[in-house]
């Protein structure tokens, strides 16, 4: 049976993560994407670890997609983009506004061609708008949106960036959304269209306690407002390995099931604690007693028996790599090798979904050199013969980085 994106070509101007992260989503359910690099190739290309001139890097985010790369400040180049545009279902790409109109492949322009092409935008704050120039990174995202802010009040105004990129693999899921909405509207409607996702709306828009930040009317004291999982006590067990238990030690009903988990339910009648306010100014009270019954158990298998017979969800503080390599991954393959273009191996996350009906999905094929299916797919698409792709070359209008084994 056909994948869900069967048929469908994409192409992918989009570099480092947000766009090329949407693209691999979009490769794995089945589309043919084509990634677009320019002669300097994609930043994470340099990136470490790296093998074979292959970063792990760059392999995560677009193993799955051809490749071509061309030097789009020759016109001869613009052609050849828009000979592809004709075959094109989706455009991807996360420049700054402005950029794919400076280099004449602005959604205006590519539409004319195209009626039917879904054209898809990520950018920092949005065209149009007084910061559209604003250069955007994550980091810079995470600060402005009050992600940093927030993570760092929870640690006592400890403030330091984040080392996971949320702001830009958020908005690659929602620019996949996007895409697959624009599709589904061209199914009914014949229609392309326009579709922009911008880094800041979507930190907006992911975070759960957006409403609370906003809320400016009064809150009864000693509640628990938008269920403070930053609260949420990591325990120390008996062998050393850590734990987080998902509730809050102050909630109503919460509070009763760790009291009854740990063997302490004269604690429920202790008037300390008698309500949400007083457990709250007697926190440190509680943490402690979670904390001393913790050091009691063995290890973490132990500790999820005794508290999911109470409701509570456990989880224990592994590694990347020790979940990576747990029970769990090997039986739901979360994990595939993909080749390192040599004689070995790189581990990259395989992609989550299943569907009931149809075939499997997800990462196939192997990370591609810079512009290696320059030949394959300008012959395919546009019919042009060896020696006029070799020509393109020689012209430097087509360029490629394939290093000898």
């Amino acid at each position: 049976m056909a994948a869900p994106l069967d048929g469908i070509v994409v192409l992918d101007f989009s570099r480092v993560l947000a766009g090329p992260h949407c693209g691999r989503a979009l490769a794995d359910l089945g589309a043919r994407v084509i990634k677009i690099e320019p002669p300097a190739g994609d930043l994470t290309r340099f990136c470490y670890p790296r093998r074979n001139s292959i970063s792990s890097y760059f392999a995560q985010q677009n193993t799955g997609k051809d490749n071509i790369s061309l030097d789009l400040t020759k016109p001869e180049a613009t052609d050849i983009i828009l000979g592809l545009v004709e075959h094109a279902d989706v455009v991807i790409e996360n420049f700054r506004p402005g950029v794919m109109k400076r280099l004449g492949l602005d959604y205006e322009r590519l539409a004319a061609i195209r009626p039917e092409l879904v054209y898809a935008s990520s950018n920092g704050y949005g065209t149009g708008t007084s910061w559209e120039k604003r250069r955007a990174y994550a980091p810079v995202i995470g600060a402005e949106t009050g992600l940093i802010k927030s993570q760092g009040d929870a640690r006592d105004g400890r403030y330091f960036n984040d080392r996971h990129s949320h702001a830009d693999v958020y908005t690659a899921l929602e620019l996949t959304v996007a895409v697959l909405a624009a599709l589904n509207h061209r199914h009914a409607t014949g229609r392309g269209q326009q579709v922009e996702v911008t880094m800041a709306q979507t930190m907006l828009y992911v975070n759960e306690h957006t409403h609370d930040a906003l809320w400016d009317e009064p809150v009864p004291e000693g509640v628990i407002r938008s269920f403070q999982p930053g609260d949420y006590q990591v325990l120390q067990l008996g062998d050393g390995s850590s734990i987080i238990v998902s509730g809050h030690p102050a909630e109503a009903g919460t509070f009763e099931f760790f009291m009854r988990a740990i063997g302490r339910e004269d604690a429920i009648d202790d008037p300390r604690f008698a309500d949400i306010a007083s457990r709250r100014q007697n926190l440190a009270d509680i943490n402690q007693m979670l904390a001393d019954h913790a050091e009691t158990i063995p290890d973490a298998v132990t500790y999820e028996e005794i508290l999911s017979k109470h409701s509570l969800a456990v989880g224990q503080l592994r590694t990347v790599r020790e979940f990576a390599e747990s029970e769990w991954s090997s039986e739901t393959g979360a994990i595939v090798e993909v080749s390192d273009r040599g004689d070995g191996v790189v581990k990259i996350p395989q992609a989550p979904w299943k569907f009931s009906d149809g075939p499997d999905v997800g990462i196939h094929g192997s990370p591609r050199y810079r512009g290696e299916d320059n030949h394959t797919v300008l012959n395919e698409l546009l019919g042009l013969d060896e020696a006029t792709l070799q020509q393109l070359e020689e012209n430097g209008i087509l360029s490629s980085h394939v290093p000898r084994r």
